[in-house]
């Protein structure tokens, strides 16, 4: 257990959780935590139980969590869930979902979530995995250290067989702990609910398994662990690539294109992955790289998954927002130095600054207006340049076609006399020597 731990934990974690159920695998795991002392880095532990009030019985598995925590003298947190269903999403991938959420929430920084996932359970998610087509990430498995929050949910128990954790948890007289709390985990219903995939591979499928070839979890679970090898592998690729395509924020589409198509998804996927996003699948990628590479080169493409969104502009590759942040309805806003305009979510604020040369003070009426672009706006962007609109202004400096519109332009009455922190109107600014005002865009969004 402590070379299992030593392998998975990172060196900076301050601290170990333990993710109690109320089931007897938890429990054991918590026992075998207990039992190291202060043996591994003397790193506190505590314990939190998730009450998801699906069943009946969740009142008897928070009790017995209680009262296991007073027996080995361990804080314990229990924080209620409530688990919202989607359309198309099963009541057990919600609970999953809230109790992370959860988890994540009730961690401190640099703390290590630690759950009892052992090795029948990685063969079954290998299993479940490779009959959803996944591909060689998915094939990999539960991996035995992730982020999550602000730490790690780390599965030490990955290479021990069920048989033997549920040994150690009767020696250790969690069965006797059940009787004294009327407690039974096999009540659970979700356990025995043949309608979720994991049950029935578990209930009526991996007997047979095991009959047949009886050395298959751990089989299975080394071919997990040769999975996840060659997921790294083809991540450090990736990453070789990703950094000599960035451009910015932004893949070079030249680039891409030079990129064997294997090599080109590959890339891609990563990237969106280091942006923090859930990333597509293969062919949903495939098709986004066909409609970036064919359209036209006047045309803008968005390919939408989810929240988000790949987009084309000037050879070059952006991942955003599916629906980009837009000024809102019209404001007005107090022209005085100082002065701050908050312009709503993903799109910071503005303030009035002191500045030479800027938009004479007293020029300006009681109160400006602030708004987002109709269209056909002009502006001079300086005391020797010809009006423009803001349109061709916004091409040639390149901001981006689906944040212009998250652009803020200032108008005195009709007049337009700034566009954010970008252009002033030369023709309301006082001398090049003279005290002004500036805009100042705190927090922007990228635009270019």
């Amino acid at each position: 257990m402590h070379a299992a731990l030593d392998a998975s934990v990172p060196a900076e974690a301050s601290g170990l959780v333990v993710a109690l159920s109320g089931g007897p695998d938890s429990a054991a795991l918590l026992h075998a935590m207990v039992s190291l002392g202060k043996d591994f880095r003397a790193l506190p532990l505590r314990a939190i139980h998730i009450d998801h009030g699906l069943q009946a019985a969740a009142a008897d598995f928070r009790a017995a969590c209680v009262t296991l925590c007073d027996r080995l003298r361990i804080p314990l947190r229990i924080v209620a869930v409530e688990v919202a269903r989607e359309a198309g999403v099963s009541i057990e991938a919600a609970a999953r979902d809230a109790r992370y959420a959860a988890l994540s929430k009730e961690m401190q920084p640099r703390e290590c979530l630690l759950t009892a996932h052992h090795r029948q359970d990685q063969a079954e998610t290998l299993l479940l995995q490779a009959l959803r087509g996944a591909g060689v990430k998915g094939m990999a498995a539960m991996p035995a250290c992730r982020p999550l929050g602000p730490g790690w949910h780390v599965r030490p128990l990955l290479d021990v067989a069920h048989s033997d954790l549920k040994q150690f948890g009767d020696l250790k007289q969690f069965g006797e702990l059940e009787r004294s709390v009327s407690i039974d985990p096999s009540i659970d219903p979700m356990n025995h609910d043949l309608r979720f995939d994991r049950v029935y591979l578990r209930t009526a499928v991996w007997p047979l398994i095991e009959k047949r070839w009886p050395g298959a979890a751990t089989a299975l679970t080394r071919a997990a662990r040769h999975m996840a090898e060659a997921q790294r592998l083809l991540e450090l690729a990736a990453g070789a690539d990703v950094a000599r395509l960035r451009d910015g924020d932004a893949l070079s589409i030249p680039g891409l294109r030079a990129l064997p198509a294997l090599k080109r998804v590959n890339a891609v996927r990563l990237w969106v992955s280091q942006e923090g996003l859930e990333v597509p699948s293969t062919a949903r990628l495939i098709e986004a790289l066909r409609q970036v590479f064919d359209a036209e080169a006047d045309h803008q493409p968005a390919i939408v998954w989810g929240g988000h969104a790949l987009r084309r502009y000037r050879q070059r590759l952006f991942v955003t927002r599916a629906d980009p942040p837009r000024v809102p309805d019209a404001r007005s806003w107090s022209p005085a130095a100082g002065s701050s305009l908050e312009l709503g979510p993903a799109l910071g604020n503005l303030t009035w600054i002191a500045q030479r040369g800027g938009i004479a003070a007293e020029r300006l009426p009681v109160s400006v207006i602030v708004r987002r672009r109709d269209g056909g706006e002009t502006l001079r962007p300086a005391p020797s340049a010809r009006t423009q609109t803001v349109q061709h202004l916004c091409q040639a400096l390149g901001v981006l076609p689906w944040m212009r519109d998250a652009l803020p332009l200032v108008f005195a009455g009709d007049e337009l006399i700034a566009v954010a922190d970008l252009w002033l109107d030369a023709r309301w600014c006082a001398a090049a020597d003279a005290p002004g005002l500036g805009i100042a865009w705190n927090n922007a969004p990228l635009i270019t």
